[in-house]
């Protein structure tokens, strides 16, 4: 077992994969992480299906018995991500019932089409759940101004939810305040608070992605390079760790108190987007500065190597550092980096990668369904 990782998850941090594929479930490989890289949980997205498809031939039986039913491509995509799903969350079932419902998670999007569509989300989300019909799936549902309702909408049902691109603190306060309204709907409407789980997936490294192209346009245009280049790298780790000073704030007032005690569980802040962008930084470094209890981080297998091998555990490195983080964000505002502007704009592009994503999964699905048909047209 990678000690490493052990520590982490010794941390409280939850170590989520984020990466699926059918060759990680029939080789026993995602077993494998579980049992040697303390991983508790995966997260999924249309581009890590579609390379899982473009990469392997496991899926070639399964399109072709689709395609002789007469499967449309959006079916065919339905049945194939949510099979694969719904074997990883039997791989994580263990991981789910040690821990009381809290891990064992696999989490399945939404079409992102629908990430502007409130009734279409919440339709996609039931046929999701029902389609996987497994106790520890999470339904992955943007958290865009129209996607709040359905937040509401979908945990009032009963349904646990992944809300997915998150990048600024006005929309996850937003996020959880949809998260407490679908949980007082659902005490309303008879279901059993204790079984509705969620995380709010908080994205990392596009924040400084975007901040220091900022800070390099403004050197660019004569600024202090010495005092705009010592901001870079910090605004992401900063925007976050005000995100679970948030998350305190929200789960520890009256309003969360009365649901917990009809046994409502908090909403885990996620951190998403852990993979390091820029080379310069650690390689380890949206890991090892946001550990804090009650959290999961969902890493790219490359940054679950990579803290394997060298990443440190030290301590609490969040509710500690909340006035450096507020610092930070002052001293970005006061050199000219607009917060809220910054935030429009990841989340515009965050969906548009989305979509761009899904675009690309059916073009994969497309090629895979043409060659099952010639293939039955040669036999």
């Amino acid at each position: 077992m990678s000690e490493r990782l052990k520590a982490l998850a010794d941390a409280g941090v939850s170590i989520w994969l984020d990466d699926l594929s059918r060759e990680r479930i029939e080789t026993g490989n995602l077993a494998e992480l579980v049992k040697q890289s303390s991983v508790v949980g995966v997260t999924t997205n249309p581009t890590i299906f579609a390379a899982a498809l473009a990469d392997g031939e496991r899926y070639d039986q399964q399109v072709a018995e689709l395609v002789a039913d007469g499967a449309d491509v959006d079916h065919t995509i339905f049945k194939l991500t949510t099979t694969d799903v719904r074997d990883a969350c039997d791989v994580l079932l263990d991981a789910y019932k040690a821990s009381d419902g809290v891990d064992g998670r696999v989490s399945i999007e939404v079409p992102p089409g629908l990430a502007f569509d409130t009734e279409g989300t919440s339709a996609a989300a039931k046929l999701l759940w029902a389609e996987v019909d497994r106790p520890n799936l999470l339904i992955k549902i943007p958290g865009t101004s129209e996607g709040l309702p359905a937040i509401t909408a979908t945990v009032a049902e009963g349904i646990s939810v992944n809300v997915t691109l998150i990048f600024g603190l006005h929309r996850y306060d937003q996020v959880m305040d949809a998260y407490l309204d679908g949980l007082e709907k659902a005490r309303e409407n008879g279901h059993d608070l204790s079984t509705i789980h969620s995380v709010a997936s908080f994205f990392v490294s596009r924040v400084d992605t975007e901040v220091d192209k900022r800070l390099d346009a403004l050197i660019e245009a004569g600024g202090d390079a010495a005092t705009l280049g010592s901001l870079k790298g910090k605004a992401a780790v900063a925007n976050a760790r005000l995100a679970y000073q948030a998350f305190e704030r929200a789960f520890g007032g009256e309003r969360f108190a009365a649901l917990q005690q009809a046994g409502a569980r908090p909403q885990r802040p996620l951190w998403a987007s852990t993979g390091v962008k820029n080379p310069d930084y650690s390689d380890t470094l949206y890991v090892s500065d946001l550990v804090v209890a009650g959290t999961v981080n969902t890493m790219p297998e490359k940054t679950m190597k990579a803290f394997a091998d060298h990443g440190e555990v030290k301590g609490d490195q969040v509710t500690t550092q909340y006035d450096d983080a507020r610092h930070v964000m002052d001293q970005l505002a006061a050199a000219g980096i607009d917060y809220d502007d910054v935030i429009a704009t990841l989340e515009k592009e965050g969906v548009e990668k989305f979509v761009a994503s899904w675009d690309e999964l059916v073009e994969t699905v497309k090629g895979q369904m043409g060659g099952a048909k010639r293939q039955a047209d040669g036999q």
